[in-house]
């Protein structure tokens, strides 16, 4: 079987599913984007398989999920959220981090349903000083939002992973691989598999290669890949993922609620 065309997130939180994926050049031919970029590639087919925020699966023709494996998290993920010097009730309008494609919708939803309020949203490059300067408060992902020190800034920190999970009592699924339906085979599936279980197992390896010289970042990156995310797709993350895709479709961020097939 030839190597298929893979496109990951090149976050840290994606780093343990890709776990030795690069020397399966056999199998793999792996390339790292922002997540839209991810999704934009797998939408235009310059790539078999793609890393992609949840809700792009929405904007697919027809996409299959690898099973039992994403980024998920119960309560904080801390590496998504809105950055603010202004209460949550007070907030009129949010630069929302460009890059990002899932947590745009999740902040509408919880706008209309948890925080109450109707902010102009306005896209922009992430970059929390310009964000903060046009906006009432910014909307950062990935290891922007992660490693930022917003309390030296003055900053409050409102964790979408958390809200969420405050207001439905459930898992958030961030982002999964997927593809059309012929995309892979056994192979890459069993490599896949074997990927994620390695990364799990090598956490602290991750985070120390991944903030190389750097010992505060490092601290960072070992405890959110041990305590905020998680990389299962069991029961309940698979209702959290129902729930969020019945929610923006009745919000109509999304013209379908879909449904989830798996390889």
């Amino acid at each position: 079987m030839s190597a298929i065309r893979i496109g990951a997130v090149e976050y840290l939180n994606a780093r343990p599913l890709v776990y030795g994926l690069d020397e399966r050049t056999d199998l793999f031919a792996l390339r790292f984007d922002v997540p839209a970029k991810c999704a934009a590639l797998l939408h235009e087919g310059a790539i078999d398989l793609g890393l992609i925020p949840s809700i792009e699966y929405l904007k697919g023709s027809n996409y299959f999920i690898v099973p039992d494996m994403a980024v998920t998290s119960q309560g904080p993920v801390a590496s998504v959220a809105l950055f603010t010097s202004r209460p949550t009730t007070a907030i009129r309008s949010v630069a929302v981090d460009s890059s990002s494609r899932t947590a745009t919708a999740l902040l509408h939803l919880l706008c209309a349903r948890w925080f109450d309020i109707e902010p102009k949203f306005v896209t922009m490059q992430p970059d929390l000083s310009a964000m903060l300067k046009r906006c009432d408060a910014a909307l950062l992902i990935g290891d922007i939002a992660l490693f930022t020190d917003h309390e030296s800034q003055g900053l409050d920190k409102i964790d979408l992973g958390e809200e969420w999970t405050a207001m439905t009592s459930l898992p958030f699924v961030w982002a999964f691989w997927a593809g059309k339906a012929k995309a892979v085979g056994l192979a890459q599936l069993a490599a896949l598999r074997t990927a994620r279980d390695r990364g799990v197992l090598a956490l602290d390896a991750i985070a120390s290669q991944y903030c190389a010289h750097d010992a505060e970042r490092e601290a960072v990156a070992r405890q959110y890949l041990h305590e905020n995310v998680t990389y299962e797709f069991g029961e309940q993350a698979r209702a959290g993922l129902r729930k969020f895709f019945d929610a923006a479709h009745d919000l109509r961020i999304v013209p379908s609620a879909g449904h989830l097939r798996f390889y």
